[in-house]
């Protein structure tokens, strides 16, 4: 059992009150890796230019990330440069450079199209599609997306809608692709686009989860000093769909498991640029702060 990431790997700026960084290991597949790596194994499909620092390619190697299907083409890698201010809460784009991201086609390996576990980051809903069309039977499909893609390629995302087990996207994608400003509304239409479970991300304010059978919500996990949200939605995502890849059954008890372990993974990124928290977690740490979690939650 394993799970396979489709996404972008990215060379972030980044720049918070707490601080400036220049060229971190970002983009949506390395963030989700590097969170569900505690779970299980991950590989990761993505695109990088030549200037791609190889300490990242290392780092992702020395962390368990299986990257044969990380291709390395002449271009530039994809950048993003943003600047956080007051509650930290949205991100201001300074620049986006697509570099080799506009020409990307995943290529994966034979034994890659066996893995049951499909996790479709943020990427054009086209180049999902492709990926997905490579599987054979997967048993398990989560799909995430972000705004851009909901406003200029909306029919390509609600076919693939359709083909996914699980949507995840934060509280202004649901309200943005559904037309519906009350969360719950929302969740009830994303779940009449096809995927059995919806997972709205609301920030510091936690996550509602919305299928047929029932609903519930938690909040986030408190944390003081916010250092950098970037890659909080994908490390929430890592979490989550890690923990599922392994479960036998997709009950109350287990997905409600899943979005704890999702919450405190992306409450330690956010404490630190980049991956400097998460990619120094161990399993004693995360299994304390769930404890603690608990605790708050009056479990």
């Amino acid at each position: 059992m394993s799970i396979i990431v489709l996404g972008t790997v990215a060379l972030d700026t980044v720049k918070t009150p707490k601080g400036k960084r220049k060229n971190l290991l970002g983009g949506s597949a390395a963030h989700f890796a590097i969170s569900a790596r505690f779970f299980n194994q991950v590989d990761l499909v993505a695109i990088v230019g030549r200037d791609f620092p190889k300490k990242h390619i290392d780092f992702l190697e020395k962390k368990g990330i299986i990257l044969t299907s990380l291709i390395k083409s002449d271009g530039k890698t994809f950048r993003w440069s943003g600047e956080y201010k007051g509650d930290l809460n949205t991100a201001l784009t300074l620049s986006t450079e697509l570099g080799v991201l506009s020409i990307f086609k995943p290529q994966i390996a034979h034994h890659q199209k066996k893995i049951k576990n499909v996790f479709l980051a943020n990427v054009d809903p086209d180049v999902q599609m492709n990926l997905l069309k490579c599987m054979h039977s997967p048993d398990l499909v989560g799909l995430d997306s972000m705004n851009y893609w909901i406003h200029t390629k909306k029919k390509s995302l609600l076919k693939l809608l359709k083909k996914v087990d699980i949507y995840v996207a934060n509280d202004q994608e649901a309200r943005d692709l559904t037309g519906e400003q009350n969360l719950i509304k929302a969740a009830r239409t994303l779940r009449a686009y096809g995927p059995r479970f919806i997972v709205v991300k609301k920030g510091e304010h936690g996550v509602l989860f919305y299928c047929d059978k029932f609903i519930f919500s938690y909040p986030a996990f408190p944390v003081e000093g916010v250092v950098d949200p970037t890659g909080a939605g994908d490390t929430f995502a890592g979490g989550f769909m890690g923990y599922l890849s392994k479960q036998k059954r997709m009950d109350e008890k287990t997905l409600k498991r899943a979005v704890f372990y999702g919450t405190i993974l992306s409450s330690f990124n956010v404490e630190g640029f980049g991956m400097d928290k998460t990619s120094s977690l161990n399993q004693r740490a995360i299994k304390a702060r769930l404890d603690k979690f608990k605790k708050i939650l009056a479990f």
